[in-house]
Parts: C-alpha cells; structure tokens; sequence
C-alpha cells in the first residue's frame, strides 16, 4: 500500500518536473496575466466612455442653456419688451392710453375664491378601493376627460 502511494508520488513529482509540463504551466500563467491585464484595460476603457458620454450630455445642456440665454437676451433688447417694462414697473403708457390705479383691497375683494376640493368625498372612496382599482378608476378618467 505505501508502495503504491510512493510510486503515485514520484509519478506526479516527475510529471512536474518534466520540462513539458513545466512549459504548459508557465504559458498558463502568463495567458491568465495578460487576460487580467485586458479585462482590466476594457474595464477601464468602458468607464471612460461613460464619463466621456455624461460630459458631452452635460455639454449639450450648457449649449441649449446658451442658445435660451441669447434668445432671453434679444427679447430683453427689443422694444417690445421696454415698453412692457416700463408699463409695469414705471406706470406708464403709451400716448393716448390713460393709466388706471386701482388699490390692492379694491382688487382683492372683486376676486373670486377658487372652489376647494372635496377631500372627504375622495378619501372615502379611496378607503372602499383596493390601490389597483383607485389607480385603473383614475386612468380611466384621465383619458375619457372625466373631472370628479
């Protein structure tokens, strides 16, 4: 029995030592290492076409945030704008056009309250409804323009 084990050992013990053997596993190991190396490569290479990609997203909302600027620019520059301008800010108007100052509790009492909401009709129905049919009941409102 320790003659077969003794014998298994000096098998595999001239197995790795053989030079064939030897050269396999050191082409294996460099095989993994350059794999390593260029996954690692494209990895990085991948994290830098996301960074690249976001900073040209980024680039082309500060160029849309430019061209409305310029935009916001010319309009601040015309004369349609002064003249609105000056209407509101200065009181004045145009020749023949009588300016009328009405005081903020004349205007305030002449407004009208927006209706309010009836919230417990809502929560009511909300609490007899499963999440699901409340939502179905809603979108279906919504698209037959439905206003409860």
């Amino acid at each position: 029995m320790f003659e077969k084990i003794k014998n298994y050992i000096n098998y595999i013990v001239h197995n790795i030592t053989d030079i064939r053997v030897l050269g396999q596993v050191v082409f294996g190991i460099l095989v993994l290492l350059v794999s390593w190396s260029c996954v690692s490569a494209i990895q990085t290479n991948a994290e830098l076409q996301k960074q690249i990609s976001k900073l040209d997203q980024e680039n082309a909302v500060q160029k849309l945030g430019n061209e409305n600027q310029k935009l916001k620019n010319q309009y601040l520059n015309t004369g349609q704008f002064l003249e609105l301008a000056a209407r509101r800010q200065f009181g004045k108007a145009a020749p023949g056009e009588k300016v009328l100052i009405v005081p903020k509790s004349v205007a305030i009492a002449h407004t009208i309250e927006p209706p309010k909401k009836d919230t417990k009709k809502k929560t009511g129905i909300a609490a007899k409804q499963p999440f699901y049919e409340e939502n179905l009941v809603s979108w279906r409102d919504f698209f037959f323009h439905r206003n409860n």
